[in-house]
């Protein structure tokens, strides 16, 4: 019950205290999943960055689902996704019934202006984190540095992004891990020919001690 308390504490905490969407909850993410809490690593919270991208509905939920269900199953990954969306929940709520009234205010459109320009910000080291953990070799380089240049000339799903990056990242692991088997198969059969001739050999001499 305490974990269950906690995951639905960090991720209202998380809800409630991050403005702009989805995408700038993931520095507060990263905070409170990977460095406070250790609830996951940073490779593994990419993992579900890109599985939720991919996944029907907003990323910032999806990842909360997920991470509570790695927790402590269904009723975790209820309860995170409960935690996450209910002070939006409220917080709009009560600004739908205001917002026609101080939407037209200066000072409310400066706030506005100050919290998108914050949100840059976060967006932007979350992205710089995220970065050494995840663009490791060549290879990696190159699938980000492509589909940077195609998102932004193209316009074309970011999920149709995340299954090709997925196959071109697939791919060349298969093969060397196809290699290996066979590698690995090669070197058990020469080792089951070299103890055949070993011990057919050792019946030869036998034969001529006899």
């Amino acid at each position: 019950m305490d974990e269950l308390w906690s995951l639905f504490w960090v991720f209202a905490k998380i809800g409630v205290m991050t403005f702009g969407g989805g995408y700038a909850m993931l520095p507060m993410m990263q905070r409170e999943l990977v460095q406070s809490r250790s609830w996951a690593t940073d490779e593994e919270l990419m993992d579900y960055f890109a599985i939720a991208q991919i996944t029907p509905g907003i990323i910032a939920v999806n990842t909360a689902t997920f991470v509570g269900y790695k927790r402590r199953g269904i009723v975790g990954g209820i309860i995170a996704t409960f935690g996450v969306v209910f002070p939006s929940l409220v917080i709009i709520s009560i600004i739908a019934g205001l917002i026609n009234t101080f939407a037209d205010l200066p000072v409310v459109q400066n706030a506005f202006a100050g919290i998108r320009a914050c949100v840059c910000v976060l967006i932007f080291n979350a992205i710089s984190r995220l970065w050494r953990g995840s663009v490791t070799d060549s290879l990696n380089f190159v699938i980000f540095l492509a589909v940077a240049l195609a998102s932004y000339f193209l316009n074309i799903s970011p999920a149709i992004f995340v299954l090709i990056a997925g196959v071109i990242g697939f791919v060349p692991e298969f093969v060397v891990s196809r290699k290996r088997i066979g590698e690995n198969k090669t070197a058990r059969q020469q080792g089951r020919q070299g103890q055949k001739k070993c011990q057919n050999h050792q019946g030869h001499q036998g034969e001529d001690h006899k």
